[in-house]
């Protein structure tokens, strides 16, 4: 390994022909955030070191990666003659903001805090770019004279070989050639900051083996922040196997895109895979995966990722935001060679299935600890299926992992926070219908997200009743309905929406108690309202009479179907 200098000029050189690229099995896109990229531009300012970079030098007809453009460069002109193995995020954000290619985002100077003796940390501005009726805006940040007027100059001015920077000096001078020259030298002398700015890096030598060159990445990088674990084991897929991960889960991504509704496929993935070696689905776990047995069992893996989709689907979670854990995902898909394809097996199977789904979301078994009980969970539904004896602690233990009381489930906080057993109580609801209230529409997929968060007793109603925050957000008090009736609804008591539901529904009350019904909603409790002069005290306190009363009556109805349904049923 030999250690060089390149100075950013040369570096910008030979990402624009192809000479430099990237392994496939380096991540895609930007993982950096603008702030970021502007302290990086600020430390070149300063002229302060950046990092080393790693290559690997290959032969263009015989390259050892496929390999792809560092992300914003143009298309290749010549062959590889290096792959990037490390300093992908700073030459990636140095060439997009110099190139100025990022879509939501321009890079400015301001020229006088650059040129001072110590460059201020704020001398880089991240400006935010964004479309409308054709124009982009902030329209400022492409005029030149509105620019230089702020003291600013566009960071890509910057870059070696700008061909710019002359008529752009012009446009904000005014042509007035005195300026013209004075801002033309300014400029100039920071460009060269930046055409001059040194990147070492050290260099593999052709011919380098392809397993020590991902060697020296992974550990060059495995105890770096920027790289996740999947990014080492894209790695180390790729040294013991010649397979792209990458690939695999783009062709996961195509095959099963409701997948990605639930989280990162990548990150699920490894989960599965440490499950299925026996090992807890986490960094420790996921560090010593076989990457050869992951490959040779992907199509299983995804088999188990299919089937977790279709079991939380038939429950009608639909999305991460609806999903009370996460944890079940990767335990579910693991366990995927013990079901029986048809007939009772199967239906034994799915019973177990679902007890311990519902289980994972109405008990405290996930609230800590989770990679390590998701591993003694998949073992108890492996020994369950097998009919074989559970040994050690699992989640099926009823003693360790009661069903939540109805205190408990009163206590429940609004559903739109990672709360368990707020979800939980929302999944409920969901899973019984969650017909909308007024166009009797059931809950899908397809419309989950354009739904809202109603007060089943209103928020402002509540307020007037001097009932507290915590209180008026309770699980217990919220429904998923669509937007429209939502509106319709705000404000108003129980009483006054359900009557005029009832109005206007064919099937009168029946069919309202339906609606409720689905999402596990007593009729009768939540059917009081008319309540006149809500300043009154004697008022106030028969709102909050009504409302604790609605409450525990809900998590009576709420717990009774949790029961069920954690025994594998259907309510």
């Amino acid at each position: 390994m030999e250690a060089r200098n390149r100075q950013l000029a040369e570096w910008f050189q030979k990402i624009g022909s192809g000479e430099l690229r990237l392994p496939r099995f380096q991540r895609f896109g930007d993982a950096w955030d603008y702030g970021r990229v502007a302290g990086l531009l600020e430390t070149v300012l300063d002229k302060l070191p950046a990092g080393a970079a790693l290559t690997l030098e290959v032969d263009g007809d015989n390259e050892p990666f496929v390999s792809r453009p560092i992300e914003g460069a143009p298309q290749p002109t010549q062959k590889a003659h290096e792959h990037l193995l490390d300093g992908q995020q700073r030459l990636t954000a140095l060439w997009r903001s110099l190139h100025d290619n990022y879509t939501d985002h321009t890079f400015f100077v301001r020229i006088e805090q650059a040129l001072a003796a110590d460059v201020e940390l704020d001398c880089v501005v991240a400006e935010r770019r964004f479309e409308r009726g054709g124009k982009r805006y902030p329209m400022w940040a492409d005029s030149a004279d509105t620019t230089a007027a702020k003291g600013y100059a566009p960071i890509r001015l910057l870059r070696p070989g700008s061909s710019e920077v002359m008529e752009w000096c012009r446009s904000a001078a005014g042509n007035d050639a005195e300026k013209t020259l004075e801002l033309f030298g300014k400029i100039t002398e920071l460009a060269g900051r930046f055409r001059d700015f040194n990147i070492p890096f050290l260099s593999l030598p052709r011919g380098t083996p392809k397993n020590v060159a991902l060697d020296v990445f992974v550990k060059m990088n495995t105890s770096a922040v920027d790289l996740s674990p999947y990014d080492i084991i894209v790695a180390q897929v790729e040294a013991a196997t010649g397979q792209s991960l990458h690939d695999l889960i783009a062709a996961l991504d195509q095959s099963l895109p409701k997948l990605k509704e639930y989280g990162k496929p990548a990150d699920i993935v490894l989960g599965v895979a440490a499950l299925r070696q026996g090992r807890p689905p986490s960094q420790t776990g996921y560090f010593a995966l076989d990457t050869t047995k992951l490959v040779s069992e992907w199509q299983r893996i995804c088999d188990g990722l299919d089937l977790s989709v279709r079991v939380l689907e038939e429950d009608r979670v639909f999305d991460a935001a609806r999903l009370p854990t996460a944890a079940v995902i990767p335990v579910l898909a693991s366990i995927v060679d013990e079901v029986p394809p048809a007939l009772d097996a199967h239906a034994h199977a799915m019973r177990t299935i679902r007890s311990y789904v519902w289980r994972a979301f109405a008990t405290q078994r996930y609230e800590s600890a989770a990679a390590s009980r998701a591993l003694q969970d998949a073992r108890a539904i492996r020994a369950t299926l097998r009919n074989e004896a559970r040994t050690g602690e699992s989640i099926f233990d009823e003693t360790l992992y009661p069903l939540p009381s109805v205190d408990d489930l009163l206590r429940g906080r609004w559903p739109t926070r990672r709360d368990i057993l707020a979800r939980a109580i929302l999944a409920v609801s969901l899973q019984g219908g969650a017909y909308d209230f007024a166009d009797g529409e059931l809950a899908t997929r397809s419309q989950i997200k354009q739904r809202e968060y109603h007060h089943l007793f209103a928020d402002s109603l509540l307020t007037k009743a001097e009932v507290s925050e915590i209180e008026r957000f309770r699980a217990l008090n919220c429904v998923l309905i669509t937007w429209k009736t939502n509106r319709e609804f705000a404000a108003q008591d129980p009483l006054g929406y359900l009557r005029a539901r009832v109005e206007m529904a064919h099937g009168g009350t029946p069919e309202i108690e339906r609606r409720l019904d689905s999402h596990a909603v007593p009729f009768a409790e939540l059917n009081v309202g008319g309540y006149g002069d809500i300043k009154a005290p004697d008022v106030q306190s028969q709102i909050r009479r009504d409302y604790n009363a609605f409450l525990r009556a809900r998590a009576e109805l709420v717990r009774q179907r949790l029961a069920v349904l954690c025994a594998g049923d259907r309510p």
